[in-house]
């Protein structure tokens, strides 16, 4: 029996509205709990962050992973990418199913903007196959993010077995759109919005989105639905807009 899969991505700016000038994580919580994914994909999550944990009133006690996951996302992973004195922020991953492997690879390529892959493995009901989900948070210059996306194919080509269902979400940085000959060209995957409407979604920034920042790739599954979400309450939550798409698998 077809599973359906419903899958958001979301670079959530460690919990800061688009200018920094408000902490709205909890206002985040709410806006991802309204449209209650099976998978959410996360960047710049705020892993640990002393000075600020205790000058913010709503600063979660616990971490920022922890907080959103609660009582709807039971299966949680987090991987870093910067780590500074204060603290440290990176990449999740919030699931309802079972996370049975994980692991987070170095992909940097200067040590001032750490990057990784965060690769999980997970298993789904009503199937025997398990499904890669991978989070990536790519680097702002060209030749590093095509050496990290480099680094991703060599992932994929040695870790997933081209008959193991495969998401790839985040946010790739790729307004020059050189990521479609690595994973679609060479590794087949096929982009969810562009499946759906042609192009790219237009993610960055919220407050008039002109660049294609974000993306949800898949292999193995149909799309059957995919959203940019740029309304309200988004609009004042990050600086990204969030992707969601709707994916079954056969």
């Amino acid at each position: 029996m077809p599973t359906l899969l419903k899958v958001l991505t979301y670079n959530i700016h460690k919990g800061f509205s688009p200018a920094r000038l408000r902490f709205v994580l909890p206002d985040i919580k709410v806006a991802i709990s309204h449209i209650n994914p099976d998978l959410i994909f996360l960047q710049e999550i705020q892993g640990e962050h002393i000075k600020r944990a205790a000058r913010i009133e709503k600063w979660p006690e616990q971490t920022q992973l922890e907080f959103l996951a609660e009582a709807i996302w039971p299966h949680y992973t987090y991987g870093k990418n910067a780590i500074y004195k204060s603290g440290h922020h990176g990449n999740a991953i919030l699931s309802k199913f079972p996370v049975i492997a994980w692991e987070n690879i170095d992909i940097s390529l200067y040590k001032r903007a750490s990057r990784s892959i965060l690769h999980l493995q997970l298993q789904l009901p009503n199937t025997a196959h398990r499904v890669h989900a991978i989070c990536i948070h790519l680097g702002l210059f060209k030749h590093e993010r095509e050496n990290q996306l480099k680094k991703l194919s060599a992932r994929i080509a040695s870790h997933v077995p081209q008959h193991e269902p495969l998401i790839i979400a985040g946010d790739f940085n790729d307004w020059k759109e050189r990521a479609p000959f690595y994973l679609e060209k060479e590794l087949h995957l096929t982009e969810s919005f562009k499946f759906i409407y042609g192009t790219h979604a237009k993610t960055y920034p919220i407050w008039h989105p002109t660049l294609s920042m974000d993306r949800i790739y898949y292999r193995g599954f149909n799309a059957i639905n995919a959203a940019c979400l740029t309304n309200s309450p988004w609009r004042k939550l990050s600086d990204h807009a969030p992707l969601y798409a709707e994916l079954v698998l056969p």
